[in-house]
């Protein structure tokens, strides 16, 4: 028809013709290019041969019928070509010699051929009725045999390869009488597989033996079991790997050793058995087992002994693996075993039905999440058991308090919150005297251990109230174990008076050697020294109100001979160095809020006050953050969380974000032995009530116009910086205090444009309010951040003929002032917040005016707990005066989270809410 093979791939000029032609003629095209390298970038040349087509040829010819193509035996066309049905396969003949020895004879057997000519061998080309069979390829992939005009063509199965073509080309073999029995037992088998064998009918053979699955186990000490598959084929054949492939395919028996496989358990069941071969699973020949690994397959090991087609093998001896369901048994211990007396080591024994359990082995396997622990002795036990995850979290914690959190595992008795979590979990079987001596007493355990309570000195010149003598009894428990403390009781409940009485102890005792120091407001150093002659007059004090380089006295001479020392954090922080260089039986810091900030000079100075003990004494421990009582606790009781990242990480942020409800209540049982809070609500009975109000005040028009565009001018400009807050943190509250100042009255922002706007509605309603209270003989403090509001005040009061008292940061006279109206009848008292929020006692008053809020409440009770503390006879009243509609109603909803957080953390309060955060001042900022 004038078609090449070459036309065949032209998409230009390609011949018209059927698909399946053309699809067949393609095939067999494509196979030339695929076998014959020549022709992968060349023309294809006009006549292909047979061996350039690969093994499958046969095929290919096969499917061109098929698809209508006539073969012809030559160019004439008037033969026909024959296709041999089924492949030709690799035979031997075995028949006995006339010498008694065997001889093995090779054959290519041709089912089409052998049918038709029984006897002969189609290959003996002397035959007088066929022409000669000639072979396709080296090794042959098949044949051809002219028969007259026609011709034909059979191809060979895998069996037929190159080691079959070499015993073909060598011929026959002879296997001495003597080798046979051997060879009957070791290599017909093989043979048998490999080809078809034919034996003489007086030959005696064995049946074919099948394939068995050899398994080789090794046991190893800890838990290690090594497997080694494999096939076997004969009694002592050569192992066959269990990864199949078709080259082994002439040899091995597929579907037998398919059947042997399905009697391992599959990859659902046990995956360590077996391996991805990418499009499914494989038996892996070689397994490692480690573990619950091991575990399960011993349980699996009798069934495949049982199995008699499986052959098992085994090295070493099995461990008796048992699950253990007894509740686990958690011992504690602490000994004296360390250079450091105030650290104990800390011993740990865990044990599940007699077995010991390795401590670390446990955390870990906890930590890991395992649902169940394997033992040396192979007994097991399920880790799903609440204790057992109680006490990995609590030994990880215990490991973190340490400096080196590799070495053993050691507490402080300042960790006694978490000695005793301990104790709920596990049996104390043994512990050292001192330690039994020193957990008793900060947990209030009455018993043979625990020491007698102090009694209160002779020499004190009060009579404490029952809570004021139970915190004098904590804080000499704490001074007699070398332990600091937060007395953070409410404002007015007399911590001056407590801490004066354990003194006096201490002085009784000769334990004043080394003097005492007290650090405090400048403010309220005078009132430490008329305590101390009120209270203690045993007691000698020195105070120390300027720095050594204006006093020109050496910090030891000034102090010599005195029991008190009584300085200010200013002070303190200047001369830094000087009161680090004396001893001190102890340090108290009075108002201690002042070192919340544990970034700050004056934290990092009292910090480093080298003093046995420490004493922090305030009404808010807490007031923004949790890291503020952090700050506290790391002076007083420097080990108890002495990594301030960590304990951000672990406690504040879980706890502020409400996402652990009972890290709360662990945080405070690890504090509650070195913090002693009481409110006046529960400890003083006999404090009149007080009572408080929030005055909402609308702005007058005029005033609503300023502040109204203030507002939507800085609103934009203020949520931009947001979004980096930390970068923009002083400018944001500068913008934020101007807004709050013009919420009282545009002048405080700019007194030229705004000064003769209107007067301030807060003024007009807080003197409508004095004038009242003034004629009904009450009086009124009156306090508020800003010193030029206060002055705004002050000049209406005098054109009102209202008298009154003025106290800001500036007063020079602090202690006249106070004294001349707590003598004086002037109803109204102005003090800025900043000088007025501690130091004063002012019970003459009974109305406290707030004029301006400030989003940190506990500055606010510090000012209103001026007139409402012990020696108040009347109820206090209390008004927070709110500009409607502006800033200031935020942030009496941001005091309230606050207040939220200080409850829960140190008044066991309902609630728990944040600190400043960037989403509070975008709440601040909001319509």
């Amino acid at each position: 028809t004038g078609i090449s093979w070459d036309s065949l791939a032209d998409r230009y000029e390609a011949p018209t013709l059927d698909p399946k032609v053309h699809a067949a003629l393609t095939e067999i095209a494509e196979a030339h290019r695929q076998h014959d390298r020549y022709s992968r970038w060349s023309r294809l040349p006009d006549w292909i041969e047979l061996t350039a087509l690969g093994r499958d040829w046969i095929d290919l010819l096969v499917g061109a019928r098929e698809a209508g193509i006539t073969l012809l035996p030559d160019k004439i066309g008037k033969g026909v070509i024959h296709l041999a049905p089924e492949p030709g396969h690799f035979g031997l003949d075995i028949a006995p010699t006339e010498a008694g020895d065997l001889q093995v004879t090779p054959r290519l057997s041709l089912p089409d051929v052998d049918a038709a000519s029984e006897g002969v061998d189609p290959f003996d080309n002397t035959h007088p009725d066929h022409d000669q069979i000639n072979l396709v390829g080296d090794p042959p992939t098949g044949w051809f045999r002219r028969e007259g005009r026609d011709l034909r063509l059979g191809g060979f199965g895998p069996d037929v390869d190159q080691a079959a073509n070499r015993v073909l080309t060598h011929g026959p073999l002879t296997i001495p009488a003597d080798e046979w029995p051997t060879f009957v037992v070791e290599h017909l088998p093989i043979l048998r597989r490999r080809a078809t064998v034919r034996t003489a009918e007086s030959l005696e053979v064995p049946d074919v033996v099948p394939p068995r699955l050899h398994l080789n186990v090794r046991f190893a000490p800890d838990h290690l079991t090594v497997l080694h598959w494999s096939f076997r084929y004969g009694p002592r054949e050569t192992p066959l790997p269990v990864q199949f492939s078709d080259h082994g395919r002439a040899v091995r028996e597929p579907a037998q050793e398919r059947e042997l496989l399905a009697a391992i358990p599959d990859h659902d069941t046990m995956p360590s058995l077996w391996q991805s071969t990418g499009t499914g699973w494989t038996l892996a020949a070689t397994t490692s087992l480690s573990g619950f690994d091991t575990v399960a397959f011993t349980d699996l090991l009798p069934t495949l002994e049982a199995d008699d087609r499986i052959e098992v093998e085994i090295e070493g001896e099995p461990v008796s693996y048992d699950e253990v369901t007894a509740s686990p048994r958690i011992a504690l211990g602490t000994s004296e075993q360390t250079d450091d007396r105030d650290w104990f080591d800390l011993q740990i024994g865990v044990s599940v039905g007699g077995h010991d359990v390795p401590l670390g082995t446990l955390v870990t396997a906890i930590a890991r999440e395992d649902d169940k622990l394997l033992l040396p002795s192979g007994a097991w036990f399920s880790l799903d058991q609440p204790e057992l995850h109680r006490l990995k979290s609590l030994v990880e914690e215990a490991r973190s308090l340490q400096d080196k959190p590799s070495g053993p595992l050691r507490l402080s008795v300042l960790h006694v919150g978490l000695w005793d979590e301990l104790v709920e979990i596990g049996v104390v079987e043994e512990q050292s005297a001192r330690w039994q001596q020193s957990v008793a007493a900060l947990l209030g355990v009455r018993g043979d251990h625990a020491p007698e309570p102090a009694t209160v000195p002779r020499a004190l010149q009060a009579t404490l109230r029952p809570y004021q003598e139970e915190g004098f009894r904590w804080l000499s428990m704490l001074w007699d174990l070398g332990l600091g403390g937060v007395l953070a009781d409410d404002m007015g409940l007399g911590k001056t008076l407590q801490i004066l009485a354990a003194a006096l102890r201490a002085k009784e005792r000769g334990e004043l050697s080394d003097p005492m120091v007290i650090v405090a407001p400048t403010s309220v150093l005078a009132t430490w020294t008329g305590e101390v002659e009120r209270f203690a007059p045993q007691l000698s004090i020195a105070v120390l109100d300027r720095t050594r380089g204006k006093a020109k006295v050496p910090i030891a001479e000034a102090i010599a001979g005195a029991d008190l020392v009584v300085t200010s954090y200013a002070v303190a922080r200047i001369d830094a160095e000087a009161f680090g260089s004396i001893t001190w039986s102890a340090a108290v810091l009075d108002e201690a809020q002042f070192v919340k900030n544990h970034q700050a000079k004056t934290y990092a100075a009292m910090r480093r006050l080298p003093a046995r003990v420490t004493f922090a004494l305030t009404g808010t421990p807490l007031e923004n953050s949790l890291m503020d009582l952090w700050s506290l606790l790391s002076i007083v009781a420097p080990g108890l969380h002495p990594r301030p990242q960590q304990f951000r990480d672990e406690w504040v942020r879980p706890i502020e974000a409400g996402e652990d409800p009972e890290l709360l209540a662990a945080l405070r049982r690890r504090i509650r032995p070195f913090m002693l809070r009481r409110t006046k609500q529960t400890v003083a009975a006999d404090l009149p009530p007080k009572q408080e109000q929030v005055l909402h005040v609308a702005l007058h028009p005029k005033h609503r116009t300023v502040y109204d565009r203030h507002l939507t001018r800085e609103r934009q400009r203020l949520l931009g910086l947001i979004d980096d807050f930390d970068e923009n943190r002083i400018a944001i509250l500068r913008a934020l205090t101007v807004m709050r100042q013009m919420a009282l009255d545009p002048s405080l922002v700019d007194a030229d444009a705004y000064g003769g706007l209107a007067s301030s509605a807060k003024i007009e309603a807080l003197v409508e309010q004095v004038t009242e209270l003034a004629a009904e003989g009450h009086r009124a403090l009156v306090f508020s951040q800003f010193t030029g509001f206060l002055k705004l005040v002050r000049q209406r009061l005098a054109t009102e003929g209202i008298g009154h008292a003025y106290l800001d940061g500036r007063t020079r006279n602090r202690a006249t002032v106070v004294n001349t109206f707590r003598t004086g009848n002037a109803p109204v008292f102005l003090i800025s917040l900043k000088a007025g929020g501690f130091g004063l006692t002012l019970t003459e008053a009974d109305y406290v005016f707030v004029l301006d809020p400030w989003w940190n409440p506990a500055a606010e009770n510090q000012a209103i707990d001026r007139a409402h503390r012990i020696g108040q006879t009347r109820s206090v009243n209390v008004y927070r005066l709110v500009s409607t509609d502006t800033i200031e109603e935020k942030v009496v909803a941001l005091q309230q989270k606050k207040r939220d957080l200080f409850d829960r953390v140190v008044d066991d309060g309902d609630m728990l809410s944040g600190a400043l955060t960037a989403d509070d001042l975008r709440g601040l900022l909001e319509r």
